[in-house]
């Protein structure tokens, strides 16, 4: 499976947001939810400074 860049879980939520389907249908809230999880996931990772990492600072 491919994995969404930030920008497209961007424009995933904005796109959910403005259908109004984040909050109507159970099973496009649910795939919303994983969207919003994803989008999450994502920013925490495209945030992160590996090279605060160098010489095993911290582990992942």
């Amino acid at each position: 499976m491919n994995d969404f860049t930030l920008e497209e879980l961007n424009v995933l939520v904005d796109v959910f947001n403005r259908a109004g389907l984040a909050t109507t249908e159970t099973q496009a809230n649910a795939l919303f939810d994983r969207v919003k999880v994803a989008q999450s996931e994502r920013e925490e990772l495209e945030s992160m400074d590996f090279d605060d990492c160098a010489g095993g600072a911290c582990k992942l």
